[in-house]
């Protein structure tokens, strides 16, 4: 019987020198090693740097992206012989110029969703490991990937988890017997502190994650939750789910990373150790699996599993997920922006850690929501949310 080689994939990664890039790459080279065949083609990040510079040696990339401009000469001397666009719109110009298979979006905030957009538009097979792009923009991202039959894969660990269980059900509609899915929150470094603690805590508490190892704004927003909130609007999108049948709950381990109640009460779960690089392989393989590059689960060390409600009064960014989902149009946009402004403030120390979740609320409120027609009424929603935060703080 002759062996018939795997098809090439061709990957483009969006923020490739962050904590979800730098995994991408290490499970690209664990599945190339077990016969896998992914060539990545392209890179792109926002200041780039020596290791990008290092991340283009190491897998022969022809094409990068660097958002900071100042950065093009340096790259350029460095990587001769490699296209190096650079500026606001550089990532769009490495989706729409290189010819590729597969992206990987795993760049923080807003800044990612016109690439990401690109690659639907190009019906590409899209790891979105970027909850802004459904929260900004998922009544506009959502019927583009089903016109050209793109492919959105959740890189999510939660997404990735409720993805896996609700595949395994009817294939004409896997979603038509879910009676809810429940969203697991590790409660991040202020579980079992008070509200008056929470408010007055240092940006040093707040980078200090109990589970995960991860970026300071990510980091941030699951300390305030706002991590899940934007989960519970992205899962809104990707399993076309109303508002009622997403939950949340605590659970410290991080082990079980969501699950899915059905009609008939059973439910399936996807458990695991915390490590992203679960989630990002499973992207890259679907529907296959292959042996995977993180650790196992040692059973014989986990003694319990905690599960808990999530206090409303700590975490009110929850609840602002659910007016966001109801009120439509450019709601997603503003709480999203408004909330990477937010953390922006606290992280240059200009405003407090309570007032991250105030900001985001009066935003919502002050700012008109309007029908989205196309994305430059996503990006409008986005300026005039970032403006108004802006000038809060200024205050």
């Amino acid at each position: 019987m002759t062996h018939t080689p795997p098809t090439p994939r061709r990957l483009v990664l969006l923020g490739s020198t962050g904590s979800i890039g730098v995994n991408t790459l290490k499970v690209v080279e664990h599945l190339n090693k077990d016969g896998h065949a992914i060539e990545v083609v392209g890179l792109a990040a926002g200041r780039g740097g020596d290791k990008l510079i290092e991340q283009a040696r190491r897998f022969n990339v022809t094409t990068v992206a660097v958002a900071d401009h100042a950065q093009r000469e340096v790259i350029s001397k460095q990587l001769p012989g490699v296209e190096v666009f650079a500026g606001d719109s550089a990532a769009l110009k490495l989706v729409e110029q290189t010819h590729a298979t597969d992206l990987s979006a795993a760049i923080v905030g807003s800044a990612g969703l016109p690439a990401t957009i690109a690659g639907a538009q190009r019906g590409m097979r899209i790891g979105l490991a970027n909850k802004e792009t459904l929260v900004a923009a998922g009544e506009l991202v959502t019927p583009i990937v089903k016109k050209h039959h793109a492919t959105l894969l959740p890189v999510d660990s939660e997404h990735s988890a409720i993805f896996q269980c609700i595949a395994s059900q009817a294939h004409d509609h896997p979603g038509k017997h879910v009676k809810r899915i429940v969203l697991t929150a590790s409660g991040g470094p202020f579980r079992t502190a008070t509200k008056e603690q929470m408010d007055s805590a240092t940006v040093e508490q707040a980078l200090k994650h109990p589970t995960w190892s991860m970026g300071p704004k990510i980091t941030i927003d699951s300390a305030t939750m706002m991590n899940k909130a934007l989960e519970i609007i992205e899962a809104h999108w990707l399993f076309d789910l109303p508002p009622e049948k997403i939950d949340v709950i605590i659970h410290p381990q991080s082990i079980a990373h969501s699950f899915v109640e059905f009609d008939d009460n059973s439910i399936l779960a996807q458990l695991g150790p915390p490590d992203m690089k679960t989630p990002i392989q499973y992207a890259l393989t679907w529907p296959d699996r292959a042996p995977g590059c993180s650790d196992a689960m040692d059973w014989s060390k986990l003694s319990k599993l905690d599960f808990e409600q999530p206090d409303p009064r700590k975490f009110r960014s929850l609840k602002l997920a659910y007016d966001v989902i109801r009120a439509g149009g450019t709601a997603g946009a503003v709480f999203n922006a408004a909330n990477e402004a937010a953390v922006a403030a606290f992280l240059d120390r200009k405003i407090r850690f309570g007032q991250i979740t105030d900001l985001v609320a009066d935003t919502l409120e002050k700012v008109e929501v309007k029908k989205v027609e196309n994305l430059e009424t996503i990006l409008e929603a986005d300026r005039t949310a970032r403006a108004y935060v802006g000038s809060r703080v200024k205050a």
